[in-house]
């Protein structure tokens, strides 16, 4: 076989189904090759967009994602894609065509370093030297992938070694010594959790990505039952505890809720679970939880006490940890008053806005919710509409909330909506995006045309860059410094393409445009015409401590 069939076959043997990608001149002998493959191969209009696309196929179904550039410009339009994905690690396969290897670092004609360039944002990258290594590496590269804690691989294969011939030999097993991860947690790290957990009488579960990652979403709950204690997610966690549970608290940290924020702060204990204690989490360092002990289960060592002293450290993987607590725990917590505590928090600082005249972004997002019965797949660009969003929207379901979490990547939302549609064909897939967001690839309107993806894409149309703005506004004295959006007609623009355009001006419409936009079958923009300086709202200022937080209405 020829490199590029190799390639295909080992593809093959992982179970891939769908690729995202874009042809270009080094990539020729396997675009060739792609050409008989029983791949669905979506042809973005953009590379970053194969990589947001990969992505978040990867996030909806749980796969591996896999996406195709050429050389030079290509490869380094991949990066904030691939960057994206090593932030929120999520498994990935790029695969990036390179110049001939005796032309490797002559400057040749659309020639990058692309492993120098991806070494800080990839698990782990190849350059492929030798034919002969070509389906080991495939194989190295989803296991590394997908094991441990996922991210990004990339494999740069020049075009010689697509063209050159060799049989092919699969290995049916990878052993890397160099690489175990550890799954199980450590037997008296779990004894001591437990006495922990038992003796605590404020605890608090503090869960993140890392917990649908290893699938261990059912175990959460059963654990979070078992000892009742209340449940705070990242951005990234939410899915990982039904959103109408009455133990959950909503997302912590910045733009978190104020109840679950002066839980963190007040409890005894914190269970910290697929979550690293972002700075977004825990704002101020030195004034994090004080009072709290903290039980850390993280697959990646490397996480544990980076960021906050962590008193029981536990690697492994979250959903085995936590069926070996559940194993070994006989006795409960005390939590009522606590819980009492709590649900008073949360009554005295409900998430609420006012109705000014104009849509508020919060209503149709509730809308959204409504209309889908939370069974919808949400995927979010980066700003006010994805805080909104993370707020207001009931996740039920893990692999049903999809956002930027570590790189904050505007343009991710739409790209990721089209990679979740391929993997969930079933589901309805909303995009919700901001005005400027949207505009970062917007040129993939083409992509679900031609390739028939009816995602539905709910624009909050504010006129700003809003999330700067709202910064702006608070700390910058209303010095509004280029962040006013001049903005194409969307309707149209949707029209151009193809697709289809609802512009929504009055709160009494916002419903039946929703109803609408589900029961099209294409490519929907919903041009949400909202409050132009509406605030999201709780909001922990940077530096500060997570409980002295400003605003409540917005």
């Amino acid at each position: 076989m020829t490199g590029s069939q190799i390639l295909i076959e080992s593809l093959k043997k992982q179970g891939v189904e769908v690729i995202f990608g874009y042809p270009g001149g080094q990539v020729l002998p396997l675009f060739d090759a792609l050409y008989d493959a029983p791949f669905r191969f979506i042809l973005t209009r953009h590379e970053q967009a194969a990589a947001h696309a990969a992505d978040g196929y990867s996030r909806a179904t749980g796969k591996v994602g896999v996406c195709i550039a050429t050389s030079g410009p290509g490869a380094t339009n991949l990066i904030t894609g691939i960057a994206n994905a090593y932030m929120d690690s999520i498994p990935m396969i790029a695969i990036t065509g390179q110049v001939k290897s005796w032309l490797i670092g002559n400057d040749a004609f659309q020639e990058a370093d692309v492993t120098g360039i991806t070494r800080p944002i990839t698990k782990h990258n190849y350059l492929v030297k030798d034919i002969k290594d070509l389906a080991r590496i495939v194989a190295e590269a989803f296991y590394i992938a997908s094991s441990g804690r996922p991210g990004p691989v990339l494999i740069d294969i020049p075009s010689d070694i697509q063209q050159a011939e060799h049989e092919f030999n699969w290995p049916e097993s990878i052993e890397m010594r160099s690489y175990k991860p550890t799954l199980f947690g450590h037997p008296g790290q779990i004894k001591k959790a437990v006495k922990a957990i038992v003796s605590s009488k404020k605890p608090i579960i503090y869960a993140g990505g890392g917990v649908i990652t290893a699938g261990g979403h059912n175990e959460l709950r059963e654990f979070a039952e078992k000892i009742n204690a209340p449940v705070t997610l990242t951005l990234m966690g939410l899915g990982a505890f039904p959103g109408n549970h009455p133990l959950f608290l909503g997302m912590l940290g910045m733009h978190g809720t104020a109840y679950a924020n002066y839980a963190t702060m007040n409890a005894d204990l914190i269970i910290a679970v697929g979550a690293r204690f972002d700075d977004r989490v825990t704002g101020k360092l030195a004034t994090f939880a004080k009072n709290a002990r903290i039980i850390h289960i993280d697959v990646d060592p490397s996480s544990i006490s980076k960021n906050v002293p962590v008193d029981i450290p536990i690697v492994g993987d979250a959903k085995n940890v936590l069926g070996q607590i559940l194993e070994e725990i006989k006795k409960t917590p005390d939590t009522a008053e606590w819980l009492k505590t709590v649900e008073a928090w949360r009554k005295k600082h409900p998430l609420t806005y006012q109705y000014k005249g104009k849509i508020n972004p919060q209503y149709v997002i509730e809308q959204i919710g409504e209309v889908t019965k939370g069974e919808a797949i949400i995927t979010t660009e980066v700003g006010q509409h994805q805080m909104w969003a993370a707020q207001w929207y009931k996740v039920l379901h893990p692999r049903s909330f999809i956002s930027s979490g570590g790189l904050g990547t505007m343009g991710f939302g739409f790209p990721a909506a089209m990679g979740a549609k391929m993997g969930c064909p079933e589901k309805t897939v909303f995009d919700i995006a901001g005005d400027g967001s949207i505009q970062m690839n917007i040129q993939e309107l083409a992509t679900c045309v031609c390739n028939k993806i009816p995602v539905k894409v709910a624009i909050l149309n504010n006129g700003w860059l809003g999330m700067v703005r709202q910064w702006q506004e608070l700390f910058y004295k209303h010095r509004y410094s280029h962040t006013c959006m001049f903005n194409p007609d969307f309707v149209k623009v949707a029209e151009a393409y193809g697709g289809v355009g609802i512009r929504v001006t009055k709160k009494e419409d916002v419903r039946p445009a929703i109803e609408k936009a589900i029961a099209t079958d294409n490519i929907v923009f919903i041009d949400f015409h909202v409050e132009p300086e509406e605030n999201v709202f709780p909001m922990v200022p940077a530096g500060e401590s997570i409980d002295k937080m400003i605003g409540g209405l917005a």
